[in-house]
């Protein structure tokens, strides 16, 4: 993570991770909420089981590489924590970031052993994705020492967001299902994408002039920044639910009748289906 390069890849990582959470939340709510006028076979347990399968076999892909990567980069640890001959710790910034990752892939097989084999309960994936982004958060916490003042201060930012979606997690726990919990870690989650971005451009600027890192005015530019970012995070989640809302409503009141009754027919035996689960 040392690089722009190596920031931004999370980053993008946790933008499209927001912006399919936001996706699929709404959707499931928007057709949650019009179930008077229709439902569709993307509202059963059986569906939305698939998905959840789908979505935590990606993410423990990602997970994996990432572990790999941290290891096997051209400066990487290989799998080597301590150096006997000089007797001090080596590459704990790789080891700590692997450790990251593997959490996050430790959820993704949490959620699979959840909505694959049903042999755990259905909570205990939330719990432990709530555990995956406070490990994440813990990690960062203890990362920063040595640093300068600015690069200090945009990580201590990024804290606030992971520690936020940790405890919106764990609050899904015991509110599965509630579209303001969910949609509150989608924002949290694009921030935290967006933020991974800034924190690049200014430790690691592609281009242009380097930042000064121990400027005052700099800290309150970039926390000023930070606002924006969770404005921006706010207006895309937004723009999101709106309009995946109205595309499903008007979607089920354009049904023709004969269709409607297919439809009110698949609903009545993904119903019987889930019964069945």
């Amino acid at each position: 993570m040392g690089s722009f390069k190596g920031h931004a890849l999370p980053g993008s990582l946790f933008l499209v991770a927001g912006i399919w959470w936001t996706g699929k939340y709404s959707l499931l709510h928007a057709i949650r909420k019009n179930k008077n006028i229709g439902s569709t076979r993307f509202a059963s347990r059986a569906s939305q089981r698939r998905l959840e399968i789908f979505e935590n076999s990606v993410i423990l892909f990602f997970s994996f590489v990432g572990m790999v990567a941290e290891q096997f980069v051209a400066d990487g640890p290989r799998l080597h924590l301590y150096d006997f001959t000089e007797k001090h710790w080596k590459y704990l910034h790789n080891w700590q970031h692997a450790t990251m990752y593997l959490f996050f892939g430790l959820a993704a097989i949490v959620s699979l052993i959840v909505h694959a084999a049903e042999a755990a309960p259905l909570a205990l994936d939330r719990l432990m994705l709530g555990i995956a982004f406070f490990n994440e958060g813990f990690l960062f916490l203890y990362h920063l020492h040595g640093r300068s003042m600015l690069d200090v201060h945009v990580h201590q930012l990024l804290l606030y967001a992971v520690f936020g979606q940790a405890l919106i997690a764990c609050l899904e726990t015991f509110h599965r299902g509630n579209v303001i919990l969910e949609l509150l870690r989608c924002t949290l989650t694009l921030l935290q994408g967006s933020w991974f971005w800034e924190i690049g451009f200014v430790l690691y600027p592609p281009s242009g002039p380097e930042w000064d890192l121990n400027d005052h005015s700099n800290m309150m530019f970039i926390t000023m920044c930070y606002s924006w970012h969770l404005a921006f995070a706010m207006l895309v989640v937004g723009v999101l639910y709106c309009t995946i809302s109205s595309m499903v409503r008007s979607r089920l009141k354009r049904t023709p009748p004969v269709e409607m009754g297919l439809l009110k027919m698949q609903e009545r035996d993904a119903e019987s289906e889930d019964e069945n689960l």
